[in-house]
């Protein structure tokens, strides 16, 4: 065999694997989940997209339906530091970032400030029940999740990587509820709705919740792991007419801008921005390769649309009184944005 073929196979191999590597990680993380988790395979696969996008995930379900354990089973499977912060009418912007205690210095008598670290500062921070505490908690965590930092007392702190937020909420019609402002709601990569069970699946996991308890997960993954996922993410080539079709689709939820058509006028206060955009683009690029293919089609972005854009969609009055919601706006986007220009 001649040097050349073997520098070819060499070279072959080396483009194979980070495909190889995504695929073993993808099984290994959902053999790992599906110790605990019963069903609910396409949120899975979003927390999963929201993994190698490097981004945040707020899951929407009512109460009971398994969302923390969701996140709590990931993160085990995840050699990473986690927090749990449970959010609650009193909690405070400082009981989530962090605050200064005065230190008395010891033997020496001078006093000092000292910054210690609130729960933000974990890799992966379990936001349990977001929004039922008010606002001016909800905005504590914004520079944290966009910006991987936390400023207190005038001094920036750098957030240790990777660091994810995962969030969970109950529908906000339920009482004592706060709505996440739109700006909060923006920094969140994929809002997945959590659903009730199959028939099959809810038996299934009654049978096993009240039985014997199973060992917890095991760790697969770690944090150098986990950014070379990431790496591999955006270096995924997306072709023009995909990253057109994304931004299309995203810039027809907009009422007032060109070419918004009659119905969008009507049914929406306020439309997804440039960053949803973005978002359609990583998480296609995720989806494809927890798929195993080497590009992104404009299937990718379809099949994310609804957990990518449903959270960035304000409806009017109108469609709240004739009973649309934002998962109707993002079906009527799919049904008449072409995937050519």
């Amino acid at each position: 065999m001649s040097a050349d073929t073997k520098k070819s196979r060499s070279s072959r191999k080396s483009k194979e694997d980070p495909f190889e590597k995504v695929a073993q990680t993808k099984e290994l993380l959902l053999a790992e989940l599906k110790k605990v988790i019963v069903g609910q395979d396409q949120v899975i696969e979003q927390l999963m997209v929201t993994l190698l996008a490097r981004g945040h995930c707020l899951l929407t379900g009512i109460p009971g339906l398994g969302k923390t354990l969701l996140v709590k089973t990931l993160a085990e499977a995840l050699d990473l530091s986690f927090k749990r912060i449970q959010f609650t009418p009193d909690l405070m912007p400082a009981d989530v970032v962090g605050s200064e205690v005065v230190d008395e210095g010891g033997s020496s008598g001078k006093r000092s400030f000292r910054f210690v670290q609130g729960p933000i500062f974990a890799n992966v921070v379990l936001a349990d029940e977001i929004n039922r505490t008010p606002p001016k908690t909800q905005a504590a965590l914004l520079e944290a999740m966009e910006e991987r930092q936390v400023t207190a007392a005038g001094q920036t702190y750098s957030l240790d990587q990777p660091s994810f937020v995962l969030a969970t909420q109950n529908p906000i019609e339920l009482e004592g509820t706060y709505p996440l402002p739109e700006a909060q709601l923006d920094r969140f990569l994929l809002n997945p709705v959590i659903n009730f069970l199959s028939l099959d699946d809810e038996i299934k996991m009654v049978a096993e919740t009240t039985g014997v308890a199973k060992s917890p997960p095991k760790a697969v993954l770690d944090g150098a792991g986990i950014l070379e996922l990431q790496e591999i993410t955006r270096d995924m080539p997306v072709s023009e007419h995909v990253v057109s079709y994304a931004v299309r689709l995203a810039t027809a939820s907009r009422p007032g801008a060109e070419g918004s058509d009659e119905w969008i006028e009507k049914r929406v206060k306020w439309g997804a921005g440039s960053r949803a955009s973005q978002a359609l683009i990583l998480s296609g690029k995720a989806l494809a390769l927890l798929d195993g293919r080497p590009t992104v089609a404009c299937e990718d972005i379809k099949a994310i649309a609804k957990p990518a854009l449903r959270h960035r969609i304000l409806p009017s009055f109108f469609s709240d009184s004739e009973g649309t919601d934002s998962d109707d706006v993002v079906d009527y986007l799919l049904e008449e944005v072409p995937e050519t220009a």
